[in-house]
């Protein structure tokens, strides 16, 4: 087996991780691999949904922490630098009771920290090799964001020092739409994962279905996917679960030419659902799926969003 391939194995290996195949990934996997078992900080950069926690969680797989703390932190919370201030006090609780204990510490949506919170961080975060080779409570910091972080600091909403020692390596991962040739492994590992977590079959794929999910641009990404697919496996059918996603379709070209023409009304309904889907499953993530809240945010009855999260097979659950 080659190097890379080594690589892409272990990786793989990585409790509930698809590594893929594609040559868009296939290098940011082997970089993964490399730097593991480092102390350096990790910054994740990629649209919503494009699989930054799942790295996150892989990475400390890797680098033998499975048995230490993997402490997630949502940034986009009010109570984001309280929640820093714990952290800090639960690792040097840690490091009293267990010297060699080596948390990972994930900083989800890091760009959505404010002033304060960012201050806080500061003092988690190592300022040279010195500072990570002797200070044994410092935990591997690895932080995720869809956004520019170079461009936040310019414009003066990111702290210069934060960013630099949160970027010891950036890591950008590819949109789903850029890495087709690895639909495949997802769709038979959620299939799987979903099939047995409801004691169900694994639905049966046709050509026309398998062709449908290929020809859709996927704006939600992997989380999209893994949503589309637990419906499928939840309803049974997966014809039904993947019908609203054929007007959304890219253009098809050679053998997909001689798709069907869907009627105006039809396509106006279907792309009203998907617009309201998308919407919905913007305001849950911005609340970390904080459904009371989300529902203020769409300016709708609690019981009502309840009801549309059940209608567009959207999952999850309030953190």
């Amino acid at each position: 087996m080659s190097t890379a391939g080594f690589r892409t194995s272990q990786l793989s290996d990585a409790a509930g991780f698809v590594a893929g195949i594609s040559a868009i990934v296939r290098p940011i996997n082997a970089l993964v691999s490399e730097i593991a078992r480092t102390e350096i900080p990790i910054l994740l950069v990629g649209e919503s949904g494009s699989g930054k926690d799942a790295y996150a969680r892989a990475i400390h797989t890797l680098c033998g922490r499975e048995g230490n703390s993997f402490l997630k932190v949502n940034c986009a919370s009010r109570e984001a630098a309280k929640l820093i201030g714990l952290l800090l006090d639960e690792l040097r609780s840690a490091v009293e009771s267990k010297p060699d204990a080596r948390a990972t510490v994930f900083l989800d949506g890091v760009h959505e920290l404010d002033a304060t919170a960012q201050l806080s961080l500061l003092s988690l975060l190592p300022d040279d090799e010195s500072d990570r080779a002797t200070d044994r409570g410092r935990p591997r910091i690895i932080s995720s964001t869809t956004r520019n972080l170079e461009r936040e600091t310019a414009c003066g909403r990111f702290l210069r020092e934060v960013y630099f020692r949160l970027s010891g390596m950036v890591l950008t991962l590819p949109a789903l739409r850029d890495r087709k040739e690895d639909l495949p492994a997802f769709l038979e590992h959620f299939i799987r994962k979903y099939a047995n977590e409801m004691g169900k079959s694994a639905p049966e794929l046709n050509a026309e279905t398998r062709d449908a999910l290929h020809s859709y641009s996927w704006p939600g990404n992997i989380r999209e996917l893994e949503n589309v697919v637990r419906k499928m496996v939840a309803v049974g059918d997966a014809e039904l679960a993947v019908r609203d996603l054929s007007v959304q379709a890219e253009p098809a070209t050679g053998k997909h030419d001689h798709a069907v023409v869907v009627p105006l009304k039809e396509a106006s309904r279907a792309a009203s659902r998907q617009a309201e889907r998308e919407l919905i499953q913007r305001a849950l993530e911005k609340t970390h799926w904080n459904r009371k809240r989300a529902a203020k945010e769409l300016q709708i009855s609690y019981k009502s969003l309840l009801y549309k999260i059940k209608l567009a097979g959207l999952g999850g659950k309030e953190i």
